[in-house]
C-alpha cells in the first residue's frame, strides 16, 4: 500500500515536472517569436555573452512590404527636415499620408522601401519625374530600447560623389514628449556621405556623432577607416553601439574594438548627459541637403540594404575592485601634489569601464584621467592601464585672520602717530629758525586725530571685518571615485556606480 501510493506520487510529480517543461519552453519559443529574434543566437565579446532581445530579421519569402507593427513612416518633405533635404518621404503602398508622388502598387522597381524576399529591407532613392523620392523608417511609439548592444548589419549605397547621405541613428524618446531637439539627445550609428562635402568619410568609412544641447548640431564624435580592400559599398558590415549608463562605444564589425567611446565627462562645461534614457531607432536614405550635397549627378543610385537590426542584453559582468588607492595632502590653492594614482582590478575581458569623482571638500572639483589611448576617461578591461584623480582646491586669503581682530585695530593709529612724532623731532633738530613750525603744527593735528580715533576703536564698539575666505578650508575630506561597467543599465547616478571608493583628502 504505501509502496504504491509512493509509486502514484513519483508519476505525478514527474507529469507535472513534463507539463512545467513543455510550459517554459513553449513561453520562451513565443517569446523569441513576440521579440523576432527567433533562431538568433546569442554572441559573446570577450566574457560578456550578449543575448538577443528584439530583432528585425527582414526574412520574407517573396517581394512585400516592411512590418508596419514595428516601423512607422516619416512622410514628405518637412522643408527639408531642417537640412535642406531635397527628397519627399514615403511609406508602403497604401501607408496612411503618403504623399501623391509615393507608389501605389507593391513593386522592388517602383518602390522606396520593400523586402526583397531574400532576407533584407531595402531603401531605394528613386527620381520620379524630377522628384527624388526615399524612405526614413522609424521605432518611434511602437518600440522604445534603453542600453544593450544595438547592431545592425547593412551595405550602403555608394557615396564616392555628391547626392546621397545614409543613416542609421536613434533620437530620445522624450522628443516625444516636449523635449527638444537636440536636448533629447541624437546618436549617429552610421551616417556616410561623399568625400566630397565637408570630408566625408564615402565608402571607404563610417562616420559616428553624438549630438547634445551644447555640441548641438556640429555635436562631438569620430571617424572608422575600414582596411585595405573593404569597403561600405560592396559588402555588409555591422555597425552598431555597446551602450550602457554613462558610457557609448561605437564599432564597426568587431564589437570588441570600438573606436569611438563617449562620456559625460567628454562633454563641454555646462552640458547635459542625455544619454541614460529610453530612445528610438530611426533608419534612412537623405538626398541631397547639408551633408548630401548636390544632386545634379545623381542617376540610378545603388540602394541602402539591411540584413538585420537587433538589440541584445549583456551578462552581469564582475564588479571592478578599486582597493585603496593613495590619500592626497594639499596646500588649498596648490597644484602639486594633488593627485591619487592607482591600477583599479577589472575582469578580463569584461569590456571597457568608465570611472568619474565628486569630492565633499568646499570650493573644490576632482577629475580623472586614465592611460587608455581611445578615451581618458575609461579603462579597458583587457590592458594594464591606471587612473589618476585630481583635486583642484581653491587658495585662502593672503592675510591671517589675526590682522583683522578689533581688539588690535588702535594700534595701528598710534603706531601712526609715533612715527609722526618721530619725524617731527627729526626734522627739527636738523631745522633751523621757524620754517619747520607750519610742519609741526600740522603734525600735531594728524597725531590728534588719529589719537582721537585709537581711543574710539578702543572703546569696543569699533569692528575690523576681514575679507570673506574664498578659498577651500583647511580639514579632512574625500574625493569618492565611481566605476561604471558595460552592464550597467542604471540611471546613471553615482548610487548606481557598480563599484566606488573614497580616497582621503587632507586639505592645509
Amino acid at each position: 500500500m504505501i509502496i504504491g501510493t509512493n509509486s502514484r506520487f513519483v508519476f505525478h510529480c514527474c507529469f507535472f515536472i513534463a507539463i512545467l517543461v513543455v510550459f517554459l519552453a513553449g513561453a520562451g519559443r513565443t517569446n523569441a517569436q513576440a521579440n523576432g529574434c527567433a533562431g538568433v543566437s546569442t554572441s559573446s565579446t570577450g566574457a560578456v555573452t550578449w543575448t538577443p532581445q528584439w530583432c528585425q530579421e527582414f526574412n520574407a519569402a517573396t517581394v512585400s512590404a516592411p512590418d508596419t507593427t514595428v516601423w512607422k513612416f516619416d512622410l514628405g518633405n518637412n522643408n527639408g527636415w531642417g537640412n535642406g533635404e531635397a527628397e519627399v518621404y514615403c511609406g508602403p503602398p497604401g501607408y496612411a499620408g503618403n504623399p501623391q508622388q509615393c507608389p501605389a502598387m507593391l513593386s522592388s522597381t517602383t518602390d522606396t522601401v520593400y523586402l526583397d524576399g531574400s532576407g533584407h529591407l531595402v531603401i531605394q532613392p528613386i527620381n520620379v519625374s524630377g522628384t527624388w523620392i526615399s524612405t526614413r523608417m522609424l521605432t518611434e511609439g511602437i518600440k522604445n530600447l534603453q542600453y544593450g548592444r544595438i547592431e545592425a548589419s547593412l551595405q550602403l549605397p555608394d557615396t564616392t560623389n555628391q547626392g546621397l547621405w545614409p543613416a542609421f541613428w536613434s533620437l530620445g524618446s522624450s522628443i516625444a514628449t516636449g523635449t527638444p531637439w537636440p536636448n533629447c539627445g541624437e546618436a549617429d550609428f552610421m551616417e556616410n556621405w561623399s568625400p566630397q562635402v565637408l570630408n566625408g568619410p564615402g565608402p571607404n568609412g563610417n562616420r559616428s556623432t553624438i549630438h547634445t544641447t551644447v555640441t548641438g548640431g556640429t555635436g562631438t564624435g569620430g571617424s572608422y577607416t575600414f582596411p585595405a580592400g573593404q569597403q561600405a559599398d560592396i559588402a555588409f558590415h555591422a555597425y552598431g553601439v555597446i551602450w550602457s549608463a554613462n558610457m557609448v562605444q561605437f564599432y564597426v564589425d568587431d564589437a570588441t574594438h570600438p573606436f569611438l567611446i563617449k562620456t559625460p565627462s567628454d562633454l563641454p562645461s555646462g552640458d547635459t548627459w542625455p544619454f541614460n534614457a529610453q530612445i528610438f531607432l530611426l533608419m534612412n536614405v537623405a538626398v541631397g541637403g547639408t551633408l548630401g550635397g548636390s544632386t545634379t549627378n545623381l542617376v540610378n543610385p545603388q540602394p541602402l540594404m539591411a540584413d538585420y537590426v537587433r538589440q541584445y542584453s549583456p551578462s552581469v559582468v564582475a564588479k571592478p575592485t578599486l582597493g585603496t588607492p593613495p590619500s592626497i595632502s594639499v596646500k588649498a590653492g596648490a597644484t602639486a601634489g594633488n593627485t591619487s594614482t592607482f591600477t583599479p582590478g577589472l575582469a578580463q575581458g569584461t569590456g571597457f569601464v568608465y570611472f568619474s569623482c565628486s569630492t565633499d571638500a568646499p570650493k573644490s572639483s576632482c577629475s580623472i584621467a586614465t592611460t587608455d589611448p581611445l578615451n581618458t576617461h575609461v579603462l579597458n578591461s583587457s590592458a594594464n592601464e591606471s587612473v589618476t584623480v585630481t583635486v583642484t582646491t581653491t587658495a585662502n586669503s593672503i592675510l591671517p585672520p589675526r590682522f583683522f581682530d578689533p581688539r588690535r585695530g588702535f594700534r595701528l593709529p598710534i603706531a601712526l602717530a609715533a612715527t609722526l612724532l618721530l619725524m617731527i623731532v627729526v626734522l627739527a633738530l636738523r631745522s633751523r629758525g621757524r620754517a619747520w613750525h607750519p610742519a609741526f603744527g600740522m603734525a600735531v593735528v594728524l597725531i590728534l586725530i588719529l589719537a582721537a580715533s585709537a581711543i574710539v576703536g578702543c572703546g569696543g564698539n569699533s569692528t575690523m571685518t576681514p575679507p570673506s575666505n574664498k578659498g577651500t578650508p583647511p580639514g579632512s575630506y574625500a574625493v569618492t571615485v565611481y566605476a561604471f561597467t558595460e552592464s550597467n543599465t542604471s540611471d546613471g547616478t553615482n548610487a548606481n556606480a557598480d563599484a566606488n571608493v573614497a580616497i582621503p583628502l587632507i586639505v592645509n
